[in-house]
């Protein structure tokens, strides 16, 4: 468990830290990290990061793609979640 906490600690901070950086990128007309990349650090875990990366640089906070997607891939890992909890300690 500690392993996954673990885990899950870094790729957020991965998440926050590559829309940072795009951000950075962005504004300084310099090659940028493609959207598949961005939206593939949130779908291995990194939403939280990537979700509060964005509304703190506001940075793709126009794009429906990652305003609504990011929302609902957060959605998704939280009712996973709330599923192996359920599986493994109530059933």
């Amino acid at each position: 468990m500690k392993y996954l906490l673990f885990y899950l600690l870094i790729i957020n901070a991965v998440g926050f830290l590559l829309m940072l950086v795009d951000k950075w990128k962005a504004k300084n007309k310099r090659w940028r990290i493609p959207e598949a990349t961005l939206m593939g650090v949130a779908a291995l875990g990194g939403s939280i990061g990537a979700l509060a990366g964005m509304y703190t640089f506001r940075h793709k906070t126009l794009h429906k793609k990652f305003t609504l997607g990011i929302p609902a891939i957060l959605a998704g890992q939280l009712a996973l979640g709330a599923l192996l909890i359920y599986i493994l300690y109530f059933r």
